[in-house]
């Protein structure tokens, strides 16, 4: 190895204000949901229920499409859904900021291959709590998709990762319909308040000691936060059992995505879903 190569920092070595390489556009669109989400709750701290009922619509569709369709389907093939379905919980999670199923998958599957090592994209082990929750969305290497999900690179896949951009200026600009209070509330309060509850579980649920390489754990009243996504603050069942479309293993545990698709394999909409092991 060079000198210069030893002497690299690491990502999480960097000001925290300089993205990476072809990142730029990440940093800027999280410094601007940020700035206008404080603005928004400045100026409309209360939003009307017609306002709060349409953001909540988008969330819940968006914590689904993430935990369901992101997460236990494309990252994990623990299920199979109905091709509608599927694109309509693609187009949530996208509309929610998840950005593209492509790149989300890439990260999560680097994630579980090289867990808490310095490898990780997104370990606080390595990088420290806001490195995992925040920048490494736009200070880590660009995903590797052509490694890490090759078979999400065609199809109604390579249409969604080119839709990427125009999806997300629709959500930032589409609750105008609604008046500035629908602009702030259904755009940017909720990209924010979806991001930092998708980020927890890079962060907080990685806190805990690592044992054989894995620090993940459960985090209980982490879920009702995260409204649709309820289930992914079970992590560390996630991580010893990847393998199962189901996050909460006990009975007490609420696992709402694991509600939804007990409910669409129910009426034909689901298939192939995969239970934890059993001991």
């Amino acid at each position: 190895m060079s000198e210069t190569a030893l002497q690299e920092p690491r990502p999480w070595e960097r000001p925290f204000w300089k993205p990476t390489r072809g990142k730029a556009g990440i940093f800027l669109y999280l410094v601007l949901i940020h700035v206008l989400a404080f603005i928004g709750l400045t100026l409309y701290s209360l939003p009307s229920w017609k306002v709060l009922c349409v953001a909540l619509f988008f969330m819940l569709l968006g914590g689904f499409g993430t935990t369901v369709c992101y997460h236990r389907m494309l990252a994990h093939r623990t299920l199979k859904l109905n091709k509608f379905i599927e694109h309509l919980l693609v187009f949530g999670a996208m509309f929610n900021g998840s950005g593209a199923p492509a790149t989300w998958v890439a990260y999560h599957r680097h994630h579980h291959s090289r867990a808490d090592t310095p490898e990780d994209i997104s370990s606080p082990q390595q990088g420290g709590f806001w490195w995992a929750h925040l920048r490494w969305l736009y200070q880590s290497a660009p995903a590797d998709q052509r490694r890490w999900c090759p078979e999400l690179s065609q199809g109604g896949y390579k249409f969604w990762t080119f839709v990427e951009a125009p999806v997300i200026f629709l959500s930032l600009f589409c609750g105008l319909v609604l008046g500035w209070q629908g602009f702030f509330w259904v755009g940017a309060i909720r990209l924010v308040y979806s991001l930092h509850m998708q980020c927890f579980v890079n962060s907080l649920t990685h806190l805990g000691h690592a044992e054989e390489g894995d620090s993940s754990r459960n985090v209980w009243w982490l879920g009702p936060l995260q409204l649709a996504a309820w289930g992914e603050n079970w992590h560390r069942n996630h991580h010893t059992n990847a393998g199962s479309a189901r996050l909460g293993l006990r009975w007490w545990q609420t696992d709402i995505g694991w509600y939804l698709i007990c409910a669409l394999e129910a009426v034909g909409l689901a298939s192939n879903v995969k239970r934890p092991r059993t001991r």
